[in-house]
């Protein structure tokens, strides 16, 4: 007689399905994507003051300067005026407004600059306090994002919204990039992060 071949059953696949859906990651919410573009800066920041190689800065300093240019473009054009409008909080708003001012003037002195600049690691040390200063007080608990947690925010909706000017924001790097003769390219079409990375090393090299 002739074996029957086993066969999955409908009910284990179905099953995986459930479990695959389970453990996809879940759209983040305004407060998780702003504190985790925190955490990826800081950590270059550590990378850049414990590294010893000019090509290693270079590239640390790229990648800084295009996560910093995204992370306040998304912040001032949707997290900050829906802060301000469901909690009124002008001091809050006014006072990180003026601090990424600050961020984005030294940011382009240092992309201007270049890694030749006598001054360059001197830049990217006062920018780290900078930054480090900017977060303590959004991360503080009467910070902005406590607040934003504890007004009536659709946080759902606003970290969607961020996610997507983000994704924006390095497609039109990545479109740049495209632009350019292949043979100017340094290998940076692979990926919209490092299509951001490419702009803010063009602007290093002075290109």
């Amino acid at each position: 007689m002739a074996r029957r071949k086993k066969t999955r059953s409908t009910t284990s696949r179905g099953k995986g399905a459930r479990t695959r859906r389970a453990t996809a990651k879940k759209p983040q919410d305004a407060i998780a994507l702003l504190k985790a573009d925190h955490r990826q800066v800081e950590g270059w920041f550590e990378d850049f003051q414990s590294s010893r190689s000019a090509t290693r800065k270079r590239d640390l300093a790229t990648k800084i300067c295009a996560a910093l240019e995204a992370h306040t473009t998304i912040e001032e054009e949707i997290f900050y005026p829906a802060f301000l409008e469901a909690t009124e909080e002008k001091d809050i708003h006014h006072e990180a407004e003026v601090e990424h001012d600050g961020a984005k003037k030294l940011i382009a002195e240092i992309e201007k600059a270049g890694p030749d600049d006598d001054y360059f690691d001197a830049r990217i040390s006062v920018l780290s306090e900078m930054i480090k200063h900017h977060v303590r007080e959004e991360e503080k608990r009467d910070g902005m994002l406590a607040k934003a947690r504890q007004a009536d925010m659709d946080l759902q909706a606003l970290g969607q919204q961020l996610a997507s000017r983000k994704a924006q924001l390095m497609g039109e790097a990545q479109s740049e990039d495209d632009e350019r003769p292949a043979q100017s390219r340094r290998g940076t079409s692979q990926g919209s992060e490092r299509a951001l990375q490419a702009r803010a090393t063009r602007r290093l090299r002075g290109e």
